[in-house]
């Protein structure tokens, strides 16, 4: 019986595929980015990006290829020709796929912009500003900036952008509440996108009473999606929930 995406009930949440459509594609490929933006319910589709050796930016979650594409290569100490040759598994480890291989960030907006669905990035590590800025630069030339939320468990790399851009949406990545966190959301005008399981009503609030925005990350079980409708999230990140089509 073929895989299919769970659907749920999820109101006015804004559900994220989580590198692209991960659960029925291998993740952070074209061919999971497309399979997230052709159903009507993804608001938007999340990935992550790294910089390669020669100061290319690719779609990867891990620091190597190991994983996913059986040999072992850092991306952040290989040279992105190399990255490109690499035929990444499918979802049953196995390849045989030639079109699995690891894109670039550009594809990715590009594949987004088609299909006019929300871009969330997470910059991977640590960023040089320069780096940041570079990136926001790309995505503004090809005129999708404004559709773009950027991610990150790296706290500098969202203070680097907002420097320069003061104005556009970002989330700052935590597994675990702390009250702390809302001193740094005030300070830097941050969204908070958080492990699902550390999410309560109460700390929804918390966020939302400085006026932003609240993401959770990875939900792939029904019953978890459904209770975090029930506490007011605004995003729900997951790789095979799909949310149910709203009425017009």
């Amino acid at each position: 019986m073929a895989m299919d995406t769970i659907k749920i009930d999820n109101k006015n949440v804004r559900m994220v595929a989580h590198r692209g459509l991960s659960g029925l594609e291998k993740e952070n490929t074209c061919s999971a980015f497309v399979a997230a933006c052709n159903r009507a319910t993804y608001f938007g589709v999340e990935t992550d990006v790294h910089r390669t050796a020669d100061g290319q930016f690719v779609i990867f979650h891990d620091d190597n290829t190991a994983r996913v594409g059986i040999d072992h290569m850092v991306i952040e100490e290989t040279t992105f020709d190399t990255l490109r040759k690499l035929q990444l598994t499918d979802i049953d480890g196995k390849r045989g796929r030639i079109d699995l291989t690891i894109p670039t960030l550009m594809e990715y907006i590009e594949i987004c912009k088609k299909y006019g669905k929300h871009c969330v990035l997470e910059l991977k590590n640590q960023f040089k500003a320069g780096d940041v800025y570079k990136i926001a630069s790309m995505i503004g030339k090809a005129g999708y900036l404004e559709h773009v939320t950027f991610i990150s468990f790296a706290l500098k790399n969202l203070i680097h952008l907002r420097r320069r851009y003061p104005q556009q949406p970002a989330q700052f990545l935590i597994k675990d509440w702390d009250d702390r966190v809302l001193e740094v959301l005030e300070k830097y005008d941050l969204g908070l996108d958080i492990y699902y399981k550390s999410a309560t009503a109460e700390n929804v609030r918390k966020v939302h009473a400085l006026g932003q925005e609240y993401n959770v990350w990875t939900v792939n079980e029904a019953v978890d999606g459904e209770a975090l409708v029930e506490m007011g999230v605004d995003f729900i990140t997951t790789n095979i929930l799909e949310g149910t089509v709203k009425a017009e």
